[in-house]
């Protein structure tokens, strides 16, 4: 990928932001809810699955992000 894309995903990555931690925020108050309910294996459900989705963004933002700083670093050595 060229720089320019790399920086257009960041961007759509930054944007998407908002509607993960919503996605989230839903998935544990969700699990906060059946917890109360005392149902015990929805709860660890429901927090590994926000997790893992909080977990893959994070990835893939440092991935984009190292990739970026890669690309600008030979930009660099060659202009």
């Amino acid at each position: 990928m060229t720089l320019e894309e790399l920086v257009l995903e960041e961007t759509k990555m930054k944007s998407g932001a908002t509607a993960s931690a919503f996605f989230i925020g839903m998935l544990v108050g969700i699990a906060v809810w059946s917890a109360t309910s005392g149902k015990f294996l929805i709860t660890i459900g429901l927090l590994s699955v926000a997790f893992f989705v909080g977990h893959k963004n994070s990835q893939t933002n440092k991935a984009i992000q190292a990739e970026i700083i890669r690309k600008k670093s030979v930009d660099q050595l060659f202009c």
